[in-house]
């Protein structure tokens, strides 16, 4: 029997380390946390959407990322101190600007694809996860964002997905407890959310249910792979030791860079930090000032879900700062500000900040499939759609396994 071991126990880990169990392949998980879905997959803003399947590579993006470089609470951030890796990840995203259409048609075919799995796969394992089917609905302040908004509807009709267009009457009919005024909306009946990290250890318990062996708190120092056999150098409790696999795939997120540059590949991944706060709303009349169906604010790049009866999660911003986890007030508080201008009735004294780096490739598609090496695998790289993709990566990684044996 092939041994595969896949490094990083987040979504997109588990969700491999489940899709190759269920081909019959011996699989070895390993997580430098003592859980799994510690770390991206921990708090982010919880939306299965596919909706949201609209690739960055805009040049709007690149104009908001100047105008707003020097205001530290803006949405896109951008540290102006130049990196190689900076400079060469920029510059691929600019070269893939002439197929934002392309991507982003291609991106929510993936999303509509990876859906169904991840309901069928919650419902045969019994994962219970917040799990809300509300839709989602994008919020538009003035004509320009509504009418590009348009434009991008015709983009995700193409890769299969329809929503609608509603009116500011609309949308308080759907969400009754959104406060402001909006020029108008686009609602998405078919998109979901939940609780990632319910759902991420879920999974986890369903894989080894299915055999697979989980290594928490076991941290990756090297990997080396020779195309009929590989072996991952760990510590775990101060101890070192290398341990022997038929293959290998590389799940590991924003550490996936170097350890694809020791199997000989390159794999331009570039960090881009998001923040979120969870508030917790112990009370009644919290609780029935919060929203039921998922908002997405495009002009402050915030995407919010409930997640059960005392729970609201708010989420978004993108930080180009390199490997950097610091919890930044500026950056949290324009978050909590939102919740107290949208939603004035909930209470935020209780407010959990989190930070979390998206693994981006430049043309924002996850990297799915083969190494240089025959025995070396990846499907990482899913930017900030990774719980909306990673079911389809997942199976498709498994068919590329199968296929290389």
């Amino acid at each position: 029997m092939t041994h595969m071991v896949i490094i990083g126990g987040g979504i997109t880990g588990v969700t491999s380390a489940y899709a190759l169990a269920q081909q019959g392949i011996q699989v070895t998980l390993v997580e430098k946390n003592r859980y799994p879905g510690m770390a991206t997959s921990y708090a982010n803003g919880g939306q299965l959407s596919a909706s949201n399947a609209e690739v960055w590579t805009h040049p709007s993006t690149l104009v908001k990322g100047l105008k707003w470089m020097f205001k530290r609470d803006a949405p896109l951030l951008m540290n102006p101190l130049p990196t190689w890796h900076k400079l060469s990840w920029m510059a691929e995203f600019v070269a893939a600007m002439p197929k934002y259409k392309d991507n982003t048609v291609a991106t929510a075919q993936l999303a509509i694809a990876s859906r169904e799995h991840h309901f069928a796969w919650a419902q045969a394992e019994g994962i219970e996860f917040d799990h809300k089917r509300e839709g989602i609905l994008h919020i538009y302040r003035d004509k320009k964002g509504f009418d590009h908004a348009g434009e991008v509807s015709k983009l995700l009709a193409q890769g299969g997905l329809p929503r609608r267009a509603v009116t500011p009457d609309e949308m308080k009919a759907i969400e009754p407890t959104l406060q402001g005024q909006y020029y108008g909306g686009y609602f998405t009946e078919s998109d979901s959310t939940g609780d990632i990290h319910k759902f991420t250890f879920g999974l986890a318990k369903a894989c080894e249910r299915l055999g697979v062996s989980l290594l928490t708190e076991h941290e990756v120092l090297s990997v080396q792979a020779n195309g009929q056999s590989a072996s991952v150098q760990v510590r775990h409790h101060g101890q070192t030791e290398t341990l022997h696999f038929d293959g290998i795939v590389v799940c590991a997120g924003v550490q996936g860079r170097h350890l694809a540059a020791q199997l000989g590949d390159r794999l331009n991944i570039y960090p881009v930090k998001g923040y979120s706060i969870t508030v917790h709303m112990p009370d009644a009349s919290s609780q029935s000032a919060a929203p039921q169906v998922s908002l997405l604010d495009d002009e402050t790049k915030l995407v919010t879900s409930r997640l059960g009866e005392d729970r609201f999660r708010v989420a978004g911003t993108a930080e180009f700062n390199g490997i950097d986890l610091d919890i930044r007030a500026d950056r949290i508080q324009p978050l909590v500000n939102w919740v107290n201008e949208c939603f004035p009735g909930i209470d935020t004294r209780r407010v959990v900040p989190w930070a979390g780096l998206r693994p981006m490739m430049p043309n924002m598609l996850p990297r799915v499939g083969p190494g240089r090496q025959a025995n070396v695998f990846y499907n990482t790289g899913h930017g900030h759609l990774g719980w909306t993709l990673s079911a389809i990566t997942a199976l498709q990684l498994a068919g590329h396994v199968l296929q290389s044996r």
